[in-house]
């Protein structure tokens, strides 16, 4: 059975648009702008690190959730969160340092309990009509599968793939793996696929690649936190 955002009982006739919102990561500014919208709202995960103020992005997220006007994906960087707050051993680098000191200044005393319920429920993947929606990476699974039902519990390999994309056993310079994108291949014809994680573009804006199947891929990370900006797209319902 195919997981679509009807399955959540969130979009209704007052929505006319989906805005696709790329990765925050803690790009306040940026994402209080992406948010004064109309439209029903998916946020393709990574809401945190790197930016100057991830629990004051989480937490408007969440406000958007509450009003039933929008949901975010779990993101790679939104795993490694959760899993440090429910106690497991991860590895501590300086972006999630600053998130827990940032999400611990807070003014709401409760934010970091609010943000381990979230993205304990975050979907890992969502399909609409013919749109999918996904943090990482594609795998065909992914149309006749649900996401698993707490994204926080051990990793598979398809949660891997949808969080990560498709990596190679080389590293970057900088450590950072380097990806492959034989996925995109498999996205079959009339799908369009919007993800983040993979800052592809060069130009700042979504970069797009169409797949042997006839798919599409849309690539929504544009830098924000990263020294780049926030990018969205609103698409007709």
């Amino acid at each position: 059975m195919v997981y679509t955002i009807y399955m959540f009982g969130l979009i209704s006739n007052r929505f006319k648009y989906l805005r696709i919102i790329g990765d925050v990561h803690g790009d306040i500014t940026g994402f209080r702008h992406a948010v004064e919208t109309d439209n029903f709202i998916i946020q393709l995960g990574d809401l945190v690190d790197y930016g100057p103020d991830s629990a004051s992005v989480i937490a408007l997220m969440l406000k958007v959730q509450e009003e039933k006007r929008g949901l975010f994906l779990i993101g790679n960087h939104d795993r490694k969160l959760g899993l440090y707050l429910k106690g497991f051993k991860v590895r501590k680098d300086n972006a999630l340092i600053s998130t827990i000191d940032q999400i611990n200044q807070h003014p709401d005393k409760n934010l970091t309990s609010k943000i381990l319920e979230r993205l304990e429920q975050a979907p890992a993947w969502l399909i609409f009509k013919n749109l999918i929606f996904v943090h990482g990476g594609f795998h065909t699974r992914m149309l006749t599968e649900p996401p698993p039902p707490n994204p926080l519990t051990p990793i598979t390999a398809l949660l891997s793939r949808t969080l990560y994309g498709e990596t190679t056993n080389k590293t970057y310079s900088n450590s950072y793996p380097i990806r492959k994108l034989n996925w995109i291949n498999h996205i079959p014809s009339g799908y369009t696929l919007y993800c983040g994680h993979d800052c592809r573009s060069t130009d700042g804006r979504p970069w797009t690649r169409k797949g042997y199947a006839g798919g599409t891929a849309v690539f929504m990370d544009t830098g924000a936190g990263k020294g780049g900006h926030l990018s969205w797209v609103d698409i007709p319902i």
